[in-house]
């Protein structure tokens, strides 16, 4: 199953390092790089995406906004926002939006339930 996961950050390291634990974890799977909201939606807008990985603190939009955007475009979408600001209001926030929450410093480890969630939810879409 091929599977592309876009993965939106404004700091290339942030996204680096999102991309070495999806690459553990899933190797098969594709990765296209966002280094802000505005990119994300281009991409999206431009060719497929499966499932999105999105960092909350971004300067010209957060990551819940871009995720709701994401998500009445996509309402199936896997999409999980990722940031170091644990707040239960953020935390209730991406959960109304349907969003999983990744805690930051992303590893291989935090990613694991979202992406085996996520691969499920692929494998029994496409049967």
């Amino acid at each position: 199953m091929s599977v592309t996961v876009l993965i939106v950050d404004d700091s290339k390291l942030a996204r680096i390092v999102a991309g070495k634990a999806l690459a553990q974890l899933q190797p098969e799977w594709k990765k296209v790089e966002a280094g802000s909201a505005a990119q994300a939606s281009d991409i999206v807008a431009s060719q497929h995406v499966d499932l999105a990985l999105i960092d909350f603190n971004m300067t010209e939009k957060d990551g819940l906004e871009l995720a709701a955007e994401l998500r009445a475009l996509r309402p199936d979408m896997p999409i999980a926002i990722i940031t170091a600001n644990i707040q239960d209001e953020i935390v209730s926030r991406a959960r109304e939006i349907g969003a999983a929450f990744v805690a930051k410093p992303v590893n291989a480890e935090s990613l694991e339930g979202f992406l085996s969630g996520a691969a499920l939810q692929l494998r029994s879409a496409k049967a």
